[in-house]
């Protein structure tokens, strides 16, 4: 099995990788369940990669049924370093229009319905989540878009994605206190992931498509399937472009990220009295710091 540092997971529009060569399915199974869908592995221009469509190939899970842990658990057995999320995402200001393209660094979770962390059961660990993207990938992704001039599409670097839990779009009230606490776009599903995914010490950074102005814009119509899909295969195009100029970015010269160390100082249960079935469920993540000469591993 192809193991791979880069990894792409594709949300709505974004269901495969054109440019993936030598291409296998992996099914994977996880201590938190099966992933959304097999993992596609392949290369692009001789680089391994893992590629997962988030809500399936076939589209057939909602936000709250997604296998979060599992996903980003999964990601982890096959290598993945670092993380590109492509997402569709709403728009809450007028500057970011639908076809823009958003880097964003800031989150904040709406979410109720969905677990967030694979800790538990015996043992306590605090990520440090006050910067929850890697700085350092977001840049290369952006650096990434700028080269590549894409017609109209403006990029937009930094901004605060609003996750919500959905499946339904938001009221007109949601979409107005969402502005007025200065967010940038609204989705379902990154912010799960990126906790994850630091938990994980996977870099991550988020590649968010716009497809709409949600409901609050007075001048547009409110935000419907037809216009997110219509929306979604214009964007598709040039996430495949973005994907593949920053995997060749990433090959040349993969950055340093914070998130790789992120769990160094985030545990606070005491590896000996960590339960042996958490140790194991958690042996993935975890396997690097647990002592050698205690018998632990």
């Amino acid at each position: 099995m192809i193991q791979a540092k880069i990894g792409v997971l594709g949300g709505s529009g974004l269901y495969q990788i054109d440019a993936l060569q030598n291409v296998q399915e992996v099914h994977l199974d996880t201590p938190f369940g099966s992933p959304s869908d097999a993992y596609i592995l392949g290369t692009i221009e001789g680089t391994p990669v893992a590629f997962l469509a988030r809500h399936g190939r076939n589209h057939h899970l909602i936000p709250s049924e997604l296998p979060f842990r599992a996903n980003i658990h999964g990601m982890k057995q096959l290598g993945i370093e670092y993380l590109i999320s492509a997402s569709a995402v709403g728009s809450l200001k007028a500057e970011i229009k639908p076809c823009d393209l958003i880097i964003p660094d800031q989150f904040i979770d709406r979410t109720r319905n969905r677990i967030s962390t694979f800790f538990g059961e015996g043992m306590v660990a605090h990520i440090g989540f006050g910067h929850p993207v890697c700085n350092q990938l977001a840049a290369m992704l952006g650096n990434a878009v700028e080269s590549l001039n894409l017609p109209d599409t403006t990029l937009h670097r930094g901004g605060t994605y609003v996750c919500i839990e959905g499946p339904a779009f938001s009221t007109i009230a949601e979409s107005n206190l969402y502005r007025s606490w200065g967010a940038s776009i609204i989705g379902m599903t990154n912010l799960t992931e990126a906790k994850l995914s630091r938990e994980a010490e996977i870099a991550y950074a988020t590649l968010a498509l716009v497809t709409d102005y949600d409901c609050w814009h007075p001048d547009h119509e409110h935000v419907t399937v037809e216009m997110v899909i219509d929306n979604s295969n214009h964007n598709a195009v040039n996430a495949q472009k973005v994907i593949l100029e920053t995997v060749r970015r990433l090959s040349e010269n993969p950055p340093v990220s914070k998130a790789h160390n992120a769990l160094e100082y985030a545990g606070l249960t005491p590896w000996d009295k960590i339960p042996p079935e958490t140790r194991e469920k958690l042996a993935v993540l975890i396997q690097k710091y647990l002592p050698m000469d205690n018998g632990l591993i």
